[in-house]
């Protein structure tokens, strides 16, 4: 099995851009000066939406599609490409709780680290994660979620751990002035590996750091932390990234471009990498 880094996210997305055309007769003036009067709540709502997309237990309907492209792997600095398709769906339970279904499902692409190696396609184990969140803030503004996390044995033989996993997962954050700050946070044990693996046992921190500017631009800042108890050894990418929000058929968008270096990690790991996201939004 390729050991690769456990891989989710956080991102921040955001607005879009109204053009009003000339119009030829006074009537169709009269129209355009109307949409103009209204840019000014129409920029305020797109904020509010990308404010809800840079918090990961929003109660929105998303579907982000995150592609990670990174290099220098092995003796041969090859490179690796990561497509995670990653649908969030929230369920109300009652006036007080919501409950936030995350998964993670990555399609993986591997160049050959080594001479004598082929190169590898294929798909990972899926990481599915439930957060119980207040509907309500905290007397201090703060939103929180917690609940179980799993790992499901869904890969190929090239990229699965052979084995469920399971444990807690937890997320804080608090939004105020633009600004949106926290940590999501999880760990995971193996269930029952074969004789030839070890049983998972992996830490994630993700600490994030967003601003969202009042024509709904977001800059972020987070790393994707990975602890391996097995190993001994962090993995440790700082990633920075900027996202838009457009509306295309009458459906929002967010486009998302961004980097990232790895400040830790095991031998042979990545050095450094970009990342591209297209985020489908559903907002009730």
């Amino acid at each position: 099995m390729l050991r690769l880094e456990q891989s989710q996210e956080i991102d921040g997305n955001l607005d879009m851009t109204l053009l009003v055309r000339p119009f030829a007769t006074p009537v169709r003036h009269a129209l355009a000066a109307v949409a103009v009067a209204a840019l000014p709540q129409i920029a305020f709502a797109d904020a509010d939406l990308a404010k809800q997309l840079a918090n990961p237990i929003a109660s929105m309907t998303s579907v982000p599609l995150q592609f990670n492209y990174d290099t220098g792997l092995g003796p041969n600095d090859t490179d690796r490409w990561i497509t995670n398709i990653q649908p969030v769906t929230p369920f109300s339970l009652g006036d007080d709780w919501n409950l936030i279904s995350r998964t993670i499902l990555p399609v993986i692409s591997l160049d050959a680290p080594a001479t004598g190696l082929d190169d590898v396609t294929g798909i990972g184990d899926v990481v599915q994660s439930f957060f119980f969140s207040p509907k309500a803030l905290t007397d201090s503004g703060w939103t929180w979620g917690a609940g179980p996390v799993l790992s499901i044995p869904t890969g190929s033989d090239e990229f699965t751990a052979d084995q469920w996993g399971i444990g807690p997962t937890f997320v804080a954050l608090k939004q105020e002035n633009g600004w949106t700050y926290g940590a999501l946070a999880n760990h995971v044990w193996g269930i029952d590996p074969p004789d030839d693996r070890d049983a998972i046992n992996n830490t994630f921190l993700q600490p994030f750091l967003a601003y969202t500017t009042p024509d709904a631009w977001t800059f972020t800042l987070l790393s994707e932390s990975a602890y391996d108890w097995n190993e001994e050894q962090w993995t440790v990418p700082i990633i920075g990234a900027v996202s838009k929000l457009v509306t295309v058929g009458g459906q929002p968008i967010s486009l998302q471009l961004g980097g990232r270096l790895y400040v830790e990690g095991p031998e042979g790991g990545p050095d450094w990498g970009l990342r591209a996201a297209v985020t489908f939004l559903f907002p009730k």
